[in-house]
């Protein structure tokens, strides 16, 4: 059998429309007519009725598409793994997040990243906001999704997944809450919410930096060890704070708004892993996240 011939069939079972099939195989349409009328004459009868208006299956090809179509994906894995194996792509990948990350494209890359290496099983974490690189360092996780910026020599930083839009968090009743958006300059006159003073200097200050652009202090305060206990300090009208709208995709509290923040770059969310620890799955795992990005601004 011709294993061209069926995926042709499959597929056109699926379409039923030789144009769509053509376009998803990437053929030109006589090239999937001619793969089906062999099929046909293999099986001895028409697996499908043609007219000018309509495509459809007989009954034989009915029954075809579902003998064939669970066959084929047996066989689709199969080759799959062996193809894994033979690559490396095997064992587990231990994946951890930032809560503020949680969610697509995260989510996005892992489901593709299987259907590609089944025989790579892929574990997915949390990892905490006061230490985002230890579990990397301890080998508790191959590559992490983080925020950006990062200056760290041993770690290495793959292609920005994300950018999303900074924002100002503050009490549903603080005077900042009337306003339509907020400039970083405006922030000289408030307590800002710092983060965690774990955090590596690049990234606190990233997020919540010591100067304006234009070179005005501005005062810092203690944030919590949490996303939620930050939450509660802004809702309680101790501190504003300078995070991204992606935060709030996953977090939120009652008293607690968020108005657009100029003047500060967009928050970016990379994979981030250890320059001495590389293997062909996580190579494979970082290399599919920039193919992803590249069909989505391609």
């Amino acid at each position: 059998m011709d294993l061209t011939e069926i995926e042709a069939f499959l597929t056109l079972s699926e379409e039923l429309h030789f144009g769509r099939t053509a376009e998803r195989l990437l053929l030109s349409q006589s090239r999937v007519s001619q793969l089906i009328r062999s099929l046909e004459r293999r099986i001895g009868a028409p697996l499908f009725t043609r007219t000018s208006r309509r495509v459809a299956l007989t009954p034989l090809g009915e029954h075809t598409r579902h003998t064939l179509g669970a066959a084929y994906t047996s066989l689709r894995k199969s080759y799959e793994e062996a193809r894994a194996i033979a690559q490396g792509v095997t064992g587990t990948l231990c994946v951890g997040f930032l809560g503020c990350l949680n969610g697509p494209p995260l989510t996005e890359l892992m489901l593709d990243f299987g259907r590609r290496h089944p025989a790579c099983e892929i574990t997915v974490a949390e990892v905490p906001w006061t230490d985002p690189y230890g579990p990397l360092r301890k080998g508790e996780m191959d590559v992490v999704f983080t925020l950006l910026p990062l200056d760290e020599p041993d770690l290495k930083v793959g292609t920005v997944l994300v950018s999303h839009g900074r924002v100002l968090a503050v009490a549903r009743d603080h005077l900042l809450a009337r306003r339509d958006s907020v400039d970083i300059e405006d922030l000289a006159d408030w307590v800002l919410l710092d983060g965690p003073a774990e955090l590596p200097e690049a990234l606190r200050h990233g997020f919540c930096p010591p100067f304006t652009p234009l070179g005005r202090p501005l005062r810092r305060g203690p944030g919590g060890r949490t996303y939620q206990e930050a939450l509660h300090r802004v809702a309680t009208g101790e501190r504003v704070w300078t995070t991204h709208e992606g935060l709030f995709q996953t977090y939120a509290h009652p008293g607690v708004v968020h108005r657009p923040l100029t003047g500060l770059p967009p928050a970016s969310g990379a994979l981030v892993w250890r320059a001495d620890a590389e293997t062909a799955k996580l190579r494979a795992f970082t290399a599919l996240g920039t193919q992803m990005v590249s069909g989505w601004t391609g």
